[in-house]
């Protein structure tokens, strides 16, 4: 964009681009339909949404600089330095353009193309919506000279946009700050690693672009507040690398490629790790798309054609004999591919996969020219690449033959299921769970506790494989591995070419719970689980089918009075409800295991829909859980050790 083009386009973006296209009364009514949900997910979502708007001031050239500000009483600051919102009179409306923006639902300036070549925020439902979910919200808006201000209460303007101050010519922007309404969220405190992982990930994706985060919430000794700043100078070839530092590298060099196709803006890195899984990360105008699309076809497509080209040309194939499939390409992959669409048209349940057909070729082009001249002018490392695929392809057939072996029965007939299973009665998967318990002993009490209609115990021998440093068929010779596989009723192999994908369509529980101590031990063997299930069959969780079951720490008693504790707080709470304050006459029982629970109490405390708490383990943040997976149960040793001095007071394995 030349000066002069900028400098119309700024004179340009006025009350006219802001185009209405419904308005704001359902969103408190129904909040989930707008933002996911109403618990920890969609409270962070607001920050995204105002976050978003700012970043769509960068991608159209206007601002550089974010800062994000946890206040004292959690509610949420986000000031950016791009044009600011327009605050002339829009003439269908009848009032100021930034009070439409802030009050009326799909009203904003992405709709004109003058004004925003490619935006994430349209993905959302922009920043009325966080206006609409917030007690109060305040916007002051820094443009031409002045400082022009409007409040809200749940939605509605305490009064016209007025100017309050005045600033520096050159100063623009637009401050936006607000508070959650709690008696919409459930929870109402936002979490600084969240935000952190989030705000991490959009300045890798928009390099140059310098965003901090402030939580005014903590200070360290020398009173100042946590604070991050996030800076990315190289884009996604420093997200690659991120992604796989937890990883021990195949090559040291990142295949990078930032080009435009088809007037698409086309950004991807790659590297190879001496990992057994495929880690692609892919976003569109900075939204992950987590159910992929016609992006993630067209980087397959090109990995496959050329790396096989290559393996052809070079006779690596013929004296290997072995049959190359396409996912042998793509063992120990990771990458980031990040493309920017003007109209983006998403499919699928989350609307989280691109269906744009044209990207795909755009996409296949770029990566394959790039590729192409990486392997000509890195014959090394293209040689490590290609011996990496045969290993694969020879894993592969070993895999298949482990996997028929223990798939030749149907699971809906009954038969082949592990001895150890104790099933429940009932043949629909809606209603059936299934309890992975840990321990012969615990198990046992299960068995006697549970309901003996809709849910089935199966009792885990001590500590699982750990699927992160194992070859892929390894899993299907481990028996324990192979008893959740069976019981489960999941199948690999069915879905076309993909022979590790999980196909969950007869799937026998519609919730498979973790059930372990509550201790170190019993922490790591729910880890060791959801590392199974995110790398072999991640579909489950995707689907909601995950969760850990959370047993109480103690039995505390006064008298008569008698009460399950699960956490240290409510304990306190019953000695200070209970005792004054004073442990003296108060009977606590310290639960070391299940085990340790006849069956009464464990059915009470832990198994009863009724009274339990479930944990649903979920996958939010797709980069971020790959990353911590890799580095908590991977080979290298430093970034563990790291984490876990980071997060030593208040870790916990958590959905």
């Amino acid at each position: 964009m030349t000066q002069e083009e900028k400098i119309n386009a700024e004179n340009n973006y006025s009350a006219s681009n802001i185009q209405v296209l419904e308005g704001l009364e359902a969103v408190r009514k129904r909040p989930a339909m707008y933002i996911g949900d109403i618990s920890e997910k969609g409270l962070h979502h607001l920050v995204y949404e105002v976050v978003d708007n700012s970043i769509d001031e960068a991608l159209a050239g206007y601002c550089d600089h974010i800062e994000v500000f946890i206040n004292e009483d959690n509610s949420i600051t986000v000031q950016d330095n791009g044009r600011g919102i327009p605050v002339d009179f829009h003439e269908k409306e009848k009032r100021s353009a930034l009070e439409v923006v802030m009050t009326v639902l799909h009203a904003g300036g992405k709709f004109d193309k003058g004004s925003y070549k490619v935006s994430g925020g349209l993905h959302g439902v922009g920043v009325s919506c966080v206006n609409a979910l917030s007690k109060h919200m305040t916007t002051n808006v820094f443009r031409g000279g002045k400082v022009y201000q409007q409040e809200y209460a749940y939605g509605k303007p305490l009064y016209s946009v007025r100017t309050i101050d005045e600033c520096d010519e050159e100063m623009t922007g637009t401050r936006q700050t607000f508070m959650p309404d709690d008696s919409i969220f459930i929870v109402s405190e936002y979490k600084y690693d969240i935000l952190q992982n989030r705000l991490r990930e959009l300045a890798y994706l928009n390099k140059g672009i310098t965003i901090t985060l402030t939580d005014k919430r903590e200070k360290d000794e020398n009173g100042n507040f946590r604070k991050e700043k996030f800076h990315s100078s190289e884009g996604v070839k420093e997200f690659v690398r991120f992604l796989n530092q937890a990883n021990t590298s195949l090559i040291n060099d990142v295949i990078y490629l930032n080009t435009e196709r088809q007037g698409v803006p086309i950004e991807c890195a790659i590297m190879y790790n001496t990992g057994y899984r495929e880690s692609l990360h892919s976003y569109v105008n900075n939204i992950n798309t987590i159910e992929g699309g016609t992006h993630e076809t067209g980087f397959r497509m090109a990995l496959t054609r050329v790396l096989k080209k290559y393996a052809e040309d070079t006779k690596a194939i013929e004296k290997a004999k072995v049959e190359i499939s396409g996912e042998d390409f793509r063992e120990g992959l990771i990458a980031v591919i990040s493309v920017k669409v003007a109209e983006p048209q998403f499919e699928g349940q989350t609307k989280t996969k691109l269906g744009n057909n044209e990207v795909a070729g755009a996409v296949t082009s770029a990566v394959s020219e790039a590729l192409s001249n990486y392997l000509e002018e890195h014959p090394k490392e293209a040689k490590l690449i290609v011996d990496k695929v045969i290993l694969a392809a020879t894993a592969r057939i070993a895999a298949r033959k482990a996997r028929e072996s223990v798939q030749r029965k149907s699971p809906m007939a009954g038969g082949g299921m592990p001895g150890k299973l104790a099933d429940c009665s009932s043949r629909n998967p809606e209603e059936c769970e299934l309890f992975l318990v840990e321990g012969d002993s615990a198990g046992g009490s299960a068995k006697q506790g549970r309901s003996r209609a809709t849910q089935a115990i199966l009792p885990l021998r001590g500590k699982i494989l750990n699927v992160e440093k194992a070859m892929w068929h390894k899993a299907f010779e481990s028996d324990e591995v192979n008893n959740i596989i069976t019981a489960l009723g999941v199948r690999f192999g069915v879905d076309g070419e993909d022979t590790k994908k999980a196909n969950i369509d007869k799937i026998r529980y519609h919730k498979v719970i973790m059930m372990t101590d509550a201790d170190v031990d019993g922490s790591h063997i729910d880890t060791l689980i959801m590392t199974l299930f995110y790398r072999y069959m991640p579909e489950i969780i995707e689907a909601g089918h995950l969760y850990i079951a959370n047993p109480p720490l103690y039995k505390c008693t006064k008298g008569k009075v008698s009460e399950y504790c699960y956490t240290e707080e409510e304990r306190k709470n019953f000695i200070q409800k209970y005792g004054g304050g004073e442990e003296n006459g108060i009977h606590t029982q310290r639960y070391k295991g299940l085990g340790e629970m006849n069956p009464e109490q464990l059915w009470e405390t832990t198994m009863n829909p009724e009274t339990r708490i479930l944990k649903q383990v979920t996958i939010d943040l797709a980069s971020n859980v790959d990353y911590t997976f890799s580095m908590l149960m991977g080979d290298d040793v430093a970034p563990r050790r790291e984490f876990i001095e980071q997060n030593a007071t208040y870790a916990n394995i958590d959905a």
